[in-house]
């Protein structure tokens, strides 16, 4: 199994792909960028095929370099809310009879292990594992839940950092207000393809300066990864390379149960086969 990476300082990011053994290959011949053109042309795909050939050149420095987001920035980052029913219960709402929608700011997306800012005002920011969905086609009314499937180009770590004042008191009724903060999503490692993952079939976790807080499965989510991407594509086109977080399990700060993040804390977070992620919270200066 390959997986894809995007490597170098922000905004310098180069496309690379790792295969089983750990070699990283540098795709800069096939593509600039791992986005939404290169997904809908079957990039991945020819990617491997090009690896397999002996096309691609080992990318001898890799291992020194950032680790950005392994997807370019989206243009849309659409979101399921209480996707578990667990954490429907801690947030104090019954679980959902359809999916709930709320949508971040594309430059909420940032490499895995960057450092997170904790804005000025913020008082209650709050971490959540998902899983992320990759479009590879342009979805548009599909007529099921298996052609929504056959949509998707991957799957990523997905970190949806929330500001919970701000999501709760601040929004009006809707979330976007809490979600959608500079670097409030940070993705990645890897992007894994979709024909590599069961993505019902996932555990996923989350840590706060080591003290586990997630610990659940993708099969616990009362909306299905098919049948989101289905439901979506009823309501708005999906493009090549928009991103949707699944929603987050059990275990947040919003249950009363743990601290809201603050300068200095350290979360970690990872899903089956897709990799972890490890960000510094820092206050705003």
């Amino acid at each position: 199994m390959s997986v894809f990476v995007r490597l170098g300082q922000i905004g310098r990011e180069r496309p690379g792909m790792i295969d089983a053994a750990g070699t990283i290959y540098d795709l800069s011949p096939l593509t600039d960028d791992i986005d939404g053109t290169f997904l809908a042309e079957d990039g991945l795909a020819r990617a491997e095929q090009a690896r397999a050939e002996g096309w691609l050149d080992v990318w001898t420095n890799a291992g020194e370099l950032r680790v950005g987001a392994p997807i370019a920035r989206p243009t849309a980052v659409i979101c399921i809310g209480q996707n578990y029913a667990a954490h429907a219960a801690e947030s104090g709402d019954q679980p959902p009879a359809v999916p709930i929608i709320f949508f971040k700011h594309p430059n909420t997306v940032v490499g895995p292990n960057d450092d997170v800012t904790i804005p000025p005002t913020a008082t209650t920011v709050d971490w959540e594992v998902e899983l992320g969905i990759v479009i590879g086609k342009r979805a548009k009314n599909l007529a099921d839940e298996e052609d929504a499937l056959s949509h998707i180009a991957g799957f990523v770590v997905s970190h949806d950092v929330s500001e919970r004042q701000w999501q709760t008191e601040h929004s009006g009724g809707q979330w976007s207000k809490g979600k959608t903060a500079e670097g409030f999503n940070p993705v990645g490692p890897w992007l894994v393809p979709a024909t590599e993952v069961d993505p019902q079939r996932l555990r996923l976790w989350s840590s706060v300066n080591g003290e586990m807080r997630q610990d659940s499965s993708t099969a616990d989510q009362i909306f299905t990864v098919a049948h989101i991407v289905w439901h979506l594509s009823q309501y708005m086109v999906l493009e090549p390379g928009d991103l949707i977080n699944s929603g987050t399990p059990q275990g947040v700060a919003l249950s009363g149960r743990y601290p809201y993040l603050r300068d200095g804390d350290v979360v970690e977070m990872g899903i089956d086969h897709l990799g972890q992620q490890r960000q510094s919270f820092v206050a705003a200066h």
